[in-house]
């Protein structure tokens, strides 16, 4: 499997260099060459595999070529064992035919554990094999930070800086950042919000010489591993409701789009998918293009549902790329004119195109607060505030009601006790066992203001387990 660029001028690579690439040299986001293609038969013979089996069928053809087998079975095993639920997975039902696809049953409570215990392990396989030591410098607006530090935090070659808006995340998240030690683990508050965070990675990526050498490595979802995981998920979901011989539609809460791309990938490698719902909060930019072609910046909100507080949505770039016929310089163009003036708006018929699969919700504080009570009130299950944007929007959007919905359930309500009591729900959140001191534990973080050249110096001297790089 070869991956190229969704700019069109970088080189095309393995998997194994891919996974350590993070962004491509041209500053587009690698994709495979060629998606593979499963039949229906195929798929249908998938129903009832343990969740390591089946993600072992969906992921192999990516890394065909870097790693064996016997090799990737192994590290899928491990993965995947270490989640609290024997499903992985497990599917609720709210409705007649509505469901939640339950993704926090990894260590940090979060769908990113799908995809960062992976990474970890993976990154400890291929950095081992290749005697090379990197960087991670990562960007989160909540779970991503905490989901890269416990996946990666046993890596013996890697160093993880992970850079969070300061005053901007749930105290449950930034503790379960902050309470984890290591001499190779430091978290970074930035003075400014998840954009601007988001760049800093960006341009880091885009200018390595503060590193003196080393290389950095993506934990965002920028990287393609990253995607590559949670494709699995959606063919997981399918299987239990019926699929291939029926098709299913899902609610994705997103901000950086990823989540979302990974069920568009699905449904491009034979998954019978008929609608992808993009459930988003008032940080709207996903929203007003798929509702109205317009793609264009505006002010970042702090909200209820803050690992959606995104205005640019970094693996966007993947659809326009296929939106375009995969011409990497009308990408490259359309990128360069966002860049510059803040926004655009793509050709009709590419964006009716996207309107064939994609519908889309944006749902304010004060909704999602209605729809938690109003979920709990129903059935007694209690959502976190970005899964309720989630059901909110399944709800709206839906184009038929014979076809099962499934919203990702992405993140425990634990994790957001804020909303759950101005949802006025009153039921007592508790921690997890393995969490249950989370409160009493000492804190570790560095603020540093909202400055590139700052960030890059803090990198290169605490880099290499505290010895400057």
């Amino acid at each position: 499997m070869r991956y190229i660029s969704t700019r069109g001028q970088a080189p095309a690579l393995n998997f194994e260099d891919v996974l350590l690439a993070g962004l491509a040299t041209d500053g587009g986001l690698y994709v495979p060459e060629n998606l593979p293609r499963f039949t229906q038969e195929e798929i249908a013979s998938w129903a009832g595999l343990p969740y390591h089996e089946l993600a072992f069928r969906v992921m192999r053809p990516f890394v065909t070529g870097s790693i064996p087998d016997a090799d990737f079975k192994k590290i899928l095993e491990e993965t995947y064992g270490v989640f609290s639920h024997n499903a992985v997975a497990p599917l609720r039902q709210l409705n007649g035919n509505e469901w939640v696809l339950e993704l926090f049953h990894g260590p940090t409570l979060a769908f990113k554990d799908f995809a960062l215990q992976l990474l970890g392990r993976l990154l400890d396989y291929v950095l081992e094999k290749r005697g090379e030591r990197v960087v991670i410098v990562g960007a989160t607006s909540g779970d991503t930070g905490s989901a890269a530090i416990e996946g990666c935090k046993h890596c013996e070659n890697v160093d993880i800086f992970i850079l969070h808006p300061h005053n901007r995340v749930s105290e449950v998240q930034r503790r379960q950042m902050t309470t984890i030690f290591g001499e190779n683990i430091h978290n970074i508050a930035i003075e400014g919000n998840f954009d601007d965070c988001q760049e800093m990675v960006k341009a880091s990526f885009a200018d390595q010489s503060f590193l003196k050498g080393t290389r950095l490595v993506a934990v965002n979802s920028i990287n393609w591993a990253r995607i590559m995981a949670q494709i699995v998920y959606y063919f997981h979901a399918a299987l239990q409701l019926g699929g291939p011989a029926r098709s299913v539609s899902f609610s994705v809460p997103t901000g950086n789009f990823g989540d979302i791309f990974a069920g568009y990938l699905a449904r491009n490698m034979g998954l019978p998918i008929n609608q992808l719902i993009v459930a988003t909060n008032r940080n709207d930019i996903l929203h007003r293009f798929m509702s109205g072609n317009q793609y264009v910046k505006d002010t970042l909100h702090a909200t209820l549902s803050p690992s959606m507080d995104i205005m640019v949505s970094s693996n966007f770039e993947r659809l326009l790329f296929d939106l375009h016929g995969r011409n990497g310089a009308a990408i490259a163009g359309l990128m360069d004119t966002f860049k510059q003036g803040g926004g655009f708006s793509v050709e009709q018929e590419r964006w009716t195109e996207a309107r064939k699969l994609f519908d889309s919700l944006a749902v304010d504080d004060a909704q999602t607060c209605e729809t938690i009570a109003e979920v709990y009130e129903q059935t007694g299950e209690l959502l976190d505030p970005h899964t309720a944007i989630g059901v909110k929007a399944a709800r709206e959007c839906r184009r038929s009601l014979d076809i099962p919905m499934v919203i990702l359930g992405t993140a425990h309500p634990v994790k957001f006790p804020d909303a759950v009591e101005k949802a006025g729900v009153g039921k007592a959140l508790e921690l997890p066992a393995h969490l249950s001191d989370l409160f009493e534990r000492d804190e570790r973080c560095t603020v540093l203001p909202n400055d590139l050249k700052a960030v890059q110096a803090f990198v290169s001297q605490h880099g290499n387990r505290g010895k400057p790089l």
